[in-house]
């Protein structure tokens, strides 16, 4: 299949799924394949809305890129923080960077810092777009274009998820796409700066 078939595909199922489930949300990490449909979105289906999470440990690069967004498309970006309670108790508890020095340490600040805020941004909404690819993990084989999300209670797409690597970079390129200049810099994904 192409990179034009595989577009068409992407917006179809993009536009499937702002009919069928709205409101629908995409949840942006500011890599390289949520640049891509940040790119699909907001030229094609501006009325799913974006979101990202700003951990408060996001390298400079990714707040960097956040901006441009915001300039580069005429489609808001909410951000959603963790709760400040909770980044403190965290901090109390295990240090300013005590995700070092455990898993269940580490476990805990995904929580405080991901999870419960997008539990926030999810919350209200019938479906959620995400830049997930098979070829990313050998844990996303079993992944569906299309599927209910039982963990969150809603509707999950993937619209890359048969995309390859080169082909979100050729989409990028092609039509002059911002992104993480991270990514020059071999980050494979982009994330916490602790963590990625």
């Amino acid at each position: 299949m192409s990179l034009a078939q595989k577009t068409e595909a992407a917006l179809e199922l993009l536009r499937r799924a702002a009919r069928d489930h709205a409101p629908v949300v995409f949840a942006n990490s500011l890599g390289a394949e949520d640049m891509v449909l940040t790119d699909l979105i907001a030229r094609h289906v501006p009325q799913i809305a974006m979101f990202s999470l700003d951990t408060g440990r996001l390298p400079q690069e990714t707040y960097t890129l956040m901006q441009q967004v915001r300039t580069h498309y005429a489609v808001p970006l909410e951000v959603y923080f963790p709760r400040c309670e909770a980044v403190e108790s965290f901090v109390d508890a295990c240090g300013v960077n005590g995700f070092y020095d455990s898993v269940e340490n580490r476990k805990r600040c995904c929580q405080v810092r991901k999870v419960e805020p997008l539990r926030r941004a999810l919350a209200g909404k019938g479906a959620w777009i995400t830049g997930l690819r098979r070829e990313q993990a050998a844990s996303r084989s079993g992944l569906q274009a299309s599927a209910f999300d039982a963990d969150n209670g809603l509707h999950k797409y993937n619209p890359l998820l048969d995309w390859t690597h080169d082909e979100v970079w050729d989409y990028i390129r092609t039509f002059d796409v911002p992104y993480n200049p991270l990514h020059d810099h071999f980050y494979p994904s982009i994330g916490c700066a602790p963590c990625s």
